[in-house]
């Protein structure tokens, strides 16, 4: 799966950047099967690696969920940073909810969004 992350947008006519808290969500849709993630891999905005998060693979229960935070300082992503997203499962399932929610707060004004995932082939 392949999600779009954004640790920052722009705003206003100068194009001032806006920092993110970047949430990655993985979600079980399934109500009986385990899944395994294979792999998160953060990749910044010209496409190179930023950071593996899976050392070994992390079984996700049945309507279970995981997340990994990236804080709002971290703004190595970029407008154009994303997840590489890899899962299995031993049989066919529901597939899993794959999503970024970007939130951010400065001077009283806030700002939220989600970005779903999207499977790609390899």
């Amino acid at each position: 799966m392949y999600v779009p992350a954004y640790s920052n947008v722009y705003s206003g006519p100068k194009k001032n950047p806006y920092q993110l808290a970047t949430m990655l969500s993985i979600r079980s849709v399934d109500l009986a099967a385990n899944f395994k993630v294979t792999a998160i891999d953060y990749y910044d905005n010209d496409g190179r690696l930023i950071r593996r998060y899976v050392d070994s693979p992390m079984t996700i229960g049945p309507l279970a969920s995981r997340h990994i935070y990236l804080e709002e300082k971290d703004s190595r992503g970029g407008f154009g940073a994303n997840f590489i997203v890899r899962w299995t499962a031993d049989k066919t399932i529901n597939t899993p909810i794959i999503e970024c929610v970007m939130i951010g707060a400065t001077g009283g004004q806030g700002i939220s969004f989600v970005s779903p995932g999207q499977e790609i082939r390899e």
